[in-house]
C-alpha cells in the first residue's frame, strides 16, 4: 500500500527540497561571505565578456541542459523547470523580507550563523529534490553525468567537490582577466559550498532524503 503514496510524496519532496534550495541561496547572500560556486563562475565570466549576469547564466543553464539531454535525458523533468524558476524567486523573496522587517542585526555571529544555516539547507534541499527522481537542475547533474562516466568509480561527494572547485577557479581567472575585485565573488561561503556540498549531499541522502521516500516502517521491514 505505501508504493501507492510514492508518487505524491515524490512530487511532495521536489516542491519541499527546491523551497530550501531557494532558502539556502538567501542565507549565502544574506551572510556576505561569498556567493555559492556556480554563481561565481558565472559572474566572473559575464563581467569579462561584459554580458549581464542573468543573460550569462541563462546561456549557461541552456548549454548544460542540453548536455543533460543527450547525456542523462532521465534527469530531466518538472523539478529541472521549477528549479530553473523558482529558486532565484524564492531567494529573492526571503531577502526583501528579511531587509524589509528592519532592526535585523548583520554582525559577525549572525552572519557566522546564517553561513552553517545555509549550507546544511542548501545540501539537505538538493539531496531531498534529487532523490524525489522529477528532475534536476543542469548544474546538479553534471556531478551524476561524471559519476557514470567513470562507471560510478567516483563517489557523488568527489564528484561534486570536482565541479564545485572547477566553477570557483574559472571564476577566479575570468575575475583577475577582467579587473574586477575578486573578493566581491569569492569567500568563507564560496570555500565551504564548494568542499563540503557534494560530502553533506550524499549524508543527507542517505539519512534524510531515501527515508523520507520510503518511509520508516519500510526501512525497519528491509532490515
Amino acid at each position: 500500500m505505501k508504493t501507492m503514496h510514492i508518487p505524491s510524496r515524490r512530487f511532495a519532496m521536489m516542491l519541499f527540497g527546491i523551497l530550501l534550495v531557494g532558502l539556502s541561496v538567501s542565507f549565502f547572500r544574506l551572510s556576505a561571505f561569498g556567493v555559492d560556486p556556480f554563481t561565481c563562475m558565472n559572474l566572473g565570466v559575464s563581467g569579462f565578456l561584459h554580458l549581464g549576469f542573468g543573460t550569462w547564466q541563462l546561456i549557461v543553464n541552456i548549454a548544460l541542459l542540453i548536455l543533460v539531454f543527450f547525456t542523462m535525458r532521465s534527469s530531466i523533468g518538472l523539478g529541472t523547470i521549477v528549479n530553473m524558476v523558482c529558486v532565484g524567486y524564492i531567494a529573492d523573496f526571503v531577502c526583501w523580507l528579511i531587509s524589509d522587517m528592519g532592526g535585523v542585526d548583520f554582525s559577525l555571529p549572525f552572519r557566522v550563523l546564517l553561513l552553517a544555516a545555509g549550507t546544511v539547507v542548501l545540501c539537505a534541499g538538493v539531496a531531498i529534490y534529487m532523490t524525489a527522481n522529477m528532475g534536476i537542475a543542469p548544474y546538479d547533474a553534471v556531478a551524476i553525468i561524471l559519476q557514470q562516466a567513470t562507471h560510478h568509480k567516483l563517489a557523488f561527494r568527489w564528484a561534486r567537490i570536482l565541479t564545485d572547485v572547477s566553477c570557483v577557479t574559472i571564476g577566479i581567472i575570468f575575475c583577475l582577466l577582467s579587473g574586477e575585485n575578486l573578493w566581491l565573488l569569492i569567500g568563507l561561503g564560496t570555500i565551504v559550498a564548494a568542499f563540503l556540498t557534494g560530502p553533506l549531499v550524499q549524508f543527507f541522502t542517505l539519512h534524510l532524503a531515501e527515508p523520507m521516500l520510503h518511509g520508516r516502517a519500510a526501512k525497519q521491514g528491509e532490515n
